[in-house]
């Protein structure tokens, strides 16, 4: 219960906290690694502090098609950095997972029906994001639950292994020690 509720209180501090930035040098990569369930969109959006040079913002979207962890890379290609004495660039970077952005000009042009139509059909589509979050978490905690019990399991036998082994040395070594005395005649 515990580790649930520190896990709701980080998915919400998470969707609530401002996008990350970084400094990128020369035709040098970042990486950023995001844990995705399937046919999920995720869309980003870049801003440059050089803007002049570089272009001020871009952003890319794509639909994951298996789950697990994707890579999301980002690369400067130019060598005009040269030109600042090896400064970094600025990244902003803003990462969205799943989400599908409300235009709220386009739900103030319509009228109040439809607009509430709009907002109930953005809903319905948070929640099928978040049940499909929930069974990608599930089927991941199955997994590595599975993965435990089995880990568990066999160091149960090689602990059991162990203590074999060590009974049957335990035994030879008192069977030589026996069969060292009887030789010497001391017992």
């Amino acid at each position: 219960m515990k580790s649930h509720l520190i896990g709701i209180l980080l998915s919400v501090w998470i969707a609530v906290s401002p996008a990350l930035y970084f400094h990128s040098g020369e035709r040098e990569e970042k990486c950023i690694i995001e844990d995705i369930p399937s046919d999920t969109l995720i869309t980003g959006s870049y801003k440059l502090l050089l803007s002049k040079l570089y272009g001020p913002q871009g952003t890319f979207s794509f639909t994951s098609h298996l789950p697990g962890e994707h890579n999301i890379c980002l690369q400067s290609n130019s060598t005009k950095l040269i030109s600042f004495g090896g400064s970094k660039l600025r990244i902003h970077l803003d990462i969205r997972v799943g989400e599908h952005f409300l235009d709220e000009a386009i739900a103030q042009a319509k009228d109040k029906v439809n607009e509430v139509n709009f907002r109930l059909g953005h809903l319905i589509e948070q929640i099928h994001h978040i049940s499909k979050e929930q069974n990608y978490h599930r089927e991941r905690e199955e997994y590595f639950r599975l993965t435990s019990e089995e880990t568990n399991s066999n160091i149960l036998w090689w602990a059991l292994a162990q203590t074999l082994i060590l009974m049957l040395v335990g035994i030879w070594q008192m069977k030589c020690l026996k069969d060292f005395f009887i030789a010497k005649k001391l017992v």
